[in-house]
């Protein structure tokens, strides 16, 4: 049942009011979505060798509840379109707190993959699209800062479970630690309960859902595909960065509590770059070409992993996570605002399923991939290599199209207006000519 209006008419966002505690429940869903597949990563060494299991098959965990999750994004859009955001985000967190704790009593790595992978993946699947799906409902103006300040819960989260993952494998084990995190997890419920539905007078059908869902004329939207394109290639290289950033450190010779502090330092940089880059993208010359920051973004993000190796000992590396966190925090908090940028909110829901439906698949296959790397040269510098080659390629694509896409529609605008400004001139001089004959 909706709570209330955002207007009279239901069609203007409130920007304001709830929509900030909103943005509360968001940033604790979307900061346990996206960070916890990261965290887990502190219990893999000693999970790999209660199993007998390899770097690949063990990054295997985290890839398959990434892929899950972003696989999941169609399913959840259109629950998301039937019932509405709160219910969703609800189920998920009961998903993955269930997920967590039958985890725990595995005795294989493919029961972790079925657990954590697959039934965790589907609950943060339920947490993360709801959230960012509601936040473009209540923010129209202030949109960018709502985004930037929701996204940063993936670093706030990453920063305080790094180090507690530590300390609850040390102190429990990582059964024990897994039934913790379960029980941490059922806060994505009350993150959920937050999330006031706006009411927009119009009945949502399973029809109009599916309808909503299956736009497939996104497809003939140039700079959505140009997005999609980009982002499919980017996410190659995405995340195994920061998935073998702690066995990295080990294999380094840092201690273990070092290693877990550098997602921590990371994770506070990238805490402060993403509402920063929320509010540079909200100046009135960046909005405009926002997509421009995003490329940047994405290309500094492939620099940053090809200096990795160069990087030595504990401070070389504390440095490279510092640079990382910057420009890692920059691309999450652009993520979504530029795909929202470029199809508007009415098929915003549409996008995101679509886009995270195709974007599973170098989800799924990027972590492993690097892992088979460190496996087949047991040098961690060729999986930094690959990702920095991966995503600079990546950003640099994204900046040609994107002003090859600004020109397109700069010179569609100018064509409509010289139409425009002909079409009045027509009308003048027929009225003209009409009063000189009368």
């Amino acid at each position: 049942m909706c709570v209330f209006k955002s207007s009279s008419t239901g069609s203007s966002p409130p920007d304001g009011g709830w929509g900030w505690v909103v943005v509360f429940g968001a940033f604790i869903s979307i900061g346990f979505s996206y960070a916890f597949p990261k965290a887990l990563t502190i219990y893999f060494k000693e999970i790999q060798r209660d199993f007998g299991v390899s770097y690949s098959q063990i990054a295997w965990v985290s890839s398959i509840m990434l892929a899950v999750m972003y696989a999941g994004g169609p399913i959840s859009s259109i629950l998301v379109n039937r019932y509405g955001s709160r219910p969703v985000v609800i189920t998920g967190g009961v998903m993955c707190g269930v997920a967590m704790v039958t985890a725990s009593f595995g005795s294989s790595i493919t029961h972790l993959y079925m657990c954590v992978g697959i039934i965790g993946g589907v609950g943060l699947s339920f947490n993360l699209q709801p959230s960012l799906t509601i936040i473009g409902k209540y923010f129209q103006v202030k949109r960018p800062i709502a985004n930037g300040l929701a996204m940063a819960g993936s670093p706030v989260f990453l920063c305080t479970l790094a180090p507690l993952n530590q300390f609850l494998f040390d102190r429990f084990g990582w059964r024990g630690g897994f039934v913790i995190l379960g029980a941490m997890l059922l806060n994505c419920c009350v993150a959920g309960a937050l999330m006031r539905p706006l009411c927009d007078g119009r009945p949502t059908s399973v029809c109009q859902s599916l309808s909503c869902f299956l736009d497939l004329s996104l497809f003939g939207h140039r700079g959505f595909v140009i997005y999609l394109m980009g982002n499919v290639l980017m996410f190659f290289g995405f995340f195994a960065p920061m998935i073998f950033l702690a066995p990295y450190a080990k294999h380094r010779g840092v201690d273990e509590y070092s290693a877990a502090s550098l997602l921590s330092v990371l994770a506070i940089v990238d805490m402060l770059a993403r509402p920063g880059t929320g509010l540079l993208a909200n100046t009135r010359l960046v909005r405009r070409r926002v997509q421009y920051l995003f490329s940047f973004a994405v290309a500094y993000n492939g620099v940053c992993h090809l200096l990795c190796p160069l990087a030595s000992g504990y401070w070389g590396l504390v440095a490279y996570a510092v640079c990382y966190g910057v420009v890692y925090g920059m691309v999450c908090a652009l993520l979504f605002e530029c795909l929202m940028d470029l199809v508007g909110p009415g098929r915003f829901s549409s996008a995101v399923g679509l886009v995270t439906i195709l974007e599973c698949c170098p989800v799924l296959l990027g972590p492993p991939i690097a892992g088979a790397l460190v496996d087949m040269f047991a040098d961690y510098s060729y999986l930094f290599y690959m990702c920095g080659a991966v995503m600079l390629t990546a950003g640099l694509f994204l900046f040609t199209m994107n002003y090859w896409n600004y020109r397109q529609l700069n010179r569609a605008k100018h064509t409509q207006d010289r139409t425009s400004e002909l079409g009045e001139r027509t009308v003048d001089f027929t009225l003209c000519l009409s009063e000189r004959l009368c």
